[in-house]
């Protein structure tokens, strides 16, 4: 089914405020909530949850990237129309910033609110580990190549029908119980524009990298995936149904 321009950057917009608000809005509001925190373990399902409901409810309409990075990697991998990406990156930003937006409304709501680090994304002084620029730069571009395979092979042609959201979302599910303690987890440029925007001045000073690293990763995670692992023919077909369904 074709869908408009129109339609296919309001899945977007959508899918990217559910996840940061999802997401960003359990690390600020459920984390840490004393004696019932959900910890690391629940930030990472809250993201996961995210990508995975949305997929499915929004997927068939945009494609469900939710994540400029991945934008990127679909069109270096022949899945998404170059001309498509500039549109999808400022839907998902700005689905990110209202998301923040909201998400800081609630937090501040109350007498004495703290926000913290609001969920943002960094390295050094403000990694949750302290962990440096290179750990940083290594964790978010390793991390965010194997979110394009799994992307990409789970929604290949002569993948198991039907599973490719739940694989994905288990995938940054993964991702974030590995590299929460490192950078807080981005993979995603989006994903940290909102909410530096209303963080800590640093998460500004730091955002080029988390648009850097989740960007090149996707990249080498497009190409491993082309080189090593697709068949010509499946790809081909893979590449017509999404430029198909893109519209």
């Amino acid at each position: 089914m074709e869908h408009s321009t129109f339609k296919k950057l309001s899945a977007e917009f959508i899918g990217t405020f559910w996840l940061v608000f999802g997401g960003c809005g359990s690390a600020v509001l459920a984390a840490a909530f004393p004696g019932l925190g959900i910890g690391f373990v629940g930030v990472s399902l809250a993201f996961g949850l995210t990508v995975l409901t949305g997929a499915y409810a929004l997927g068939p309409v945009s494609g469900g990237h939710f994540n400029p990075a991945v934008s990127v990697g679909l069109v270096v991998a022949g899945r998404f129309r170059a001309a498509e990406l500039p549109g999808y990156i400022v839907a998902q930003v700005l689905g990110a910033i209202a998301a923040a937006l909201v998400l800081y409304a609630i937090a501040t709501g109350k007498p004495g609110a703290e926000i913290g680090g609001f969920a943002t994304n960094g390295f050094g002084e403000h990694s949750p580990g302290g962990f440096g620029f290179k750990a940083a730069l290594l964790t978010e571009v390793v991390l965010t190549a194997i979110f394009l395979i799994v992307i990409l092979g789970a929604t290949a042609r002569n993948s198991a029908a039907g599973f490719g959201g739940l694989a994905i979302g288990l995938c940054l599910t993964l991702i974030h119980l590995v590299s929460i303690p490192v950078t807080n987890t981005s993979v995603n440029p989006a994903r940290s524009t909102g909410p530096a925007l209303f963080g800590p001045a640093i998460a500004v000073d730091q955002l080029w990298l988390f648009w850097v690293a989740p960007i090149m990763g996707a990249v080498i995670g497009a190409v491993i995936y082309k080189l090593l692992l697709a068949s010509a023919a499946g790809e081909a077909r893979a590449a017509a149904s999404a430029l198909e369904t893109a519209g």
